[in-house]
């Protein structure tokens, strides 16, 4: 993933809310978690390798945004909304999409004339849906979007013609074939578009590009049922596994993202299965209900005790209502068995800093240092790391903590100064000497840039 814009206030959640700076329509916020993205690489792989590109190379993102959409942005990046995750109702479903939208990455239509310089990537989700999702590059240590959204004019930001969309779905069939991934998760899904298209009255008789552009899902649905119906993986299952990731990561974000009464209603205390009661440890911790929070971490610990992600949640609930000390020990193990994964390493450092104890600063600062090393576009890391050098007494360094924090959250002229006093403070010719520079310079193209914007 790029870089985010600002951290939102409810920093420390396991699903680190961060957002997008937004451009002239509205923000978007990307949900990270270190569960769902481990889910995401997982699920995508064999399509990316399928697709001939490097995993490595290509993010599936989690935008926070209740509509059904996903779109392909600068790079080789995929975004898909929350609301999507939560329509699913398979890992196959999530997949389809994903191979649709390698499917406009491999077939270049990410860069787009059709839309002018408004746009540089379109999202064919929200196309369906009588919106459009426009996005712009911002440099290194920025996101690859800057904005997606659906209130955007539909003959503004069209990018993606007849030709190009059936491009996307053909190469999104050949990749779930070569995966060996049934296409009938990529119909259903078609299929909730297509019910959309008739509950909100969509037509082809609208005077407008979209609809002399696109093809409908009508269209859409024929074509790519008589191809999957040929493919040889069409009728074989999804991966068990898999798909039991999937409804957690599924219940896990409903919780966070939902009021929590609409969580309890739909996964009432009848339910005692994982995903109602990761969904309910959500609502109930939203709601500060700590004591009910917590019995649903521990009936989930119950079933699974050595789960690094419900390790996590129960540290979580326990830092979030003031009381880190009992949280170091589930994050302590999280961390360990997800051999420092940066994100619940991050919360771990923070739960360390929030002790107040200064004999934990040690533990805390190499904590993080190992975050950020495996991480670096983690704002909130940066953040804490500076929290341990400034209490160490090491100046210098808490501001370079603060430029690299501060670059990411789009606060150029702060990341400026605090760049500048790093640089006047450290060892000239060292590494972060060095960084300190090349924050310093990207703080002043993007000042400048926006000077000329003016």
């Amino acid at each position: 993933m790029r870089a985010v814009s600002r951290l939102l206030a409810h920093l420390g959640a396991v699903l680190a809310l961060l957002v997008l700076a937004a451009q002239p329509v509205a923000a978007q916020s990307i949900l990270r978690d270190a569960e769902t993205e481990a889910l995401f690489r997982d699920m995508s792989a064999p399509l990316i390798a399928a697709a001939g590109l490097d995993p490595n190379n290509v993010d599936v993102v989690l935008i926070n945004d209740p509509s059904l959409n996903a779109f392909v942005a600068g790079g080789q990046a995929i975004y898909l909304h929350s609301g999507l995750i939560n329509e699913a109702q398979s890992v196959g479903e999530v997949q389809g999409v994903i191979a649709h939208e390698l499917g406009h990455i491999t077939g270049g239509h990410v860069i787009s004339d059709g839309g002018g310089k408004a746009a540089q990537g379109i999202s064919i989700m929200s196309l369906l849906l009588g919106a459009a999702a426009a996005a712009a590059g911002a440099g290194e240590a920025a996101m690859g979007v800057i904005m997606a959204g659906q209130q955007a004019a539909l003959g503004k930001y069209l990018a993606f013609n007849r030709s190009q969309e059936a491009s996307a779905d053909a190469a999104g069939a050949q990749y779930l074939s070569k995966a060996g991934i049934s296409g009938k998760g990529s119909i259903a899904f078609f299929k909730k578009l297509q019910n959309m298209e008739y509950r909100y009255g969509y037509s082809r008789t609208y005077d407008n590009e979209f609809y002399r552009t696109h093809p409908m899902t009508s269209d859409r649905i024929a074509t790519l049922q008589d191809t999957y119906e040929q493919d040889p993986a069409y009728n074989k299952p999804y991966d068990p596994e898999l798909e039991a990731r999937f409804q957690r990561v599924k219940a896990k974000l409903s919780g966070y993202v939902s009021e929590p009464q609409q969580t309890l209603r739909a996964w009432p205390a009848t339910m005692s299965g994982i995903p109602a009661r990761y969904a309910r440890a959500y609502a109930y911790h939203k709601d500060a209900h700590v004591d009910k929070a917590l019995a649903e971490a521990d009936a989930l610990l119950a079933k699974a005790p050595d789960d690094p992600y419900f390790l996590e949640l129960k540290g979580q609930i326990l830092l979030e209502s003031g009381r880190p000390h009992e949280a170091l020990e589930p994050l302590r193990r999280a961390t360990e068995k997800t051999q420092n994964q940066p994100l619940i390493a991050t919360t771990f450092g923070h739960a360390l800093i929030a002790t107040e104890d200064p004999a934990n600063f040690k533990e805390a600062e190499r904590v993080l240092k190992a975050a950020v090393a495996r991480d670096r576009r983690n704002p909130f890391a940066w953040y804490q790391l500076g929290v341990v050098y400034a209490a160490n007494g090491d100046t210098a360094r808490a501001r370079l903590a603060s430029a690299e924090q501060q670059v990411m959250s789009w606060q150029f002229p702060q990341a400026l100064r605090s760049a500048e006093a790093a640089e006047a403070a450290l060892p000239k010719g060292s590494p972060d000497w060095i960084r300190a520079q090349d924050i310093a310079m990207q703080a002043r193209a993007a000042i400048e840039q926006q000077r000329k914007r003016k």
